[in-house]
């Protein structure tokens, strides 16, 4: 059978190797938590600037010089609030913007702490009851949608540093509750 008028065949269709060059797996990390939901969910975004490593993980640690200190990250806690740090310098830069708020189940961020002029990444965080702890599960996706250079500059950087900033949350999370 001749195939359809307009197709190759023996060679993947350039969309076809477009689409699947664009399927990034996604960044996924867990941990559990002493407490309910509720207090989990509360420690992660309205407490964020309480526990978030902002000496390793700002962005006036990754576009400014030393001079310029983050003195608080503020997380707005509602459908459309953002994620703000608030820097020595008395600019407010943003990390993020909130596309769905589900207390005390989930989170959705369009991700951008950045100044390049690339598309959001997205970050959603649910938060389970297990017993009398939660399960927090992090996923963070949308890499396709980046740049092949910026892409692959910033998925290490998260791959690791995800790791790092849940284990911030959870320490966190044991010190409130002791």
């Amino acid at each position: 059978m001749a195939a359809p008028e307009g197709t190759q065949t023996g060679a993947p269709l350039e969309g076809a190797a477009h689409a699947r060059k664009r399927q990034i797996e996604p960044i996924r990390q867990t941990v559990t938590v002493r407490g309910a939901p509720q207090r989990a969910f509360y420690l992660f975004t309205e407490q964020m600037g309480t526990w978030w490593p902002v000496a390793e993980y700002s962005r006036a640690v990754s576009e400014f010089e030393h001079d310029v200190q983050v003195e608080r990250l503020e997380f707005q806690a509602r459908m459309g609030g953002s994620i703000l740090e608030h820097m020595s310098n008395g600019r407010i830069l943003s990390w993020a913007e909130v596309i769905a708020w589900h207390p005390p189940h989930s989170v959705l961020m369009a991700w951008h702490p950045h100044s390049k002029p690339e598309p959001p990444t997205e970050v959603e965080v649910t938060f389970t009851a297990r017993g009398s702890d939660t399960l927090v599960e992090l996923e963070h996706r949308g890499w396709g949608r980046l740049s092949d250079d910026f892409r692959e500059e910033l998925y290490e950087i998260y791959a690791r540093g995800w790791i790092t900033t849940l284990g911030c949350f959870a320490a966190a999370a044991d010190r409130d509750i002791s």
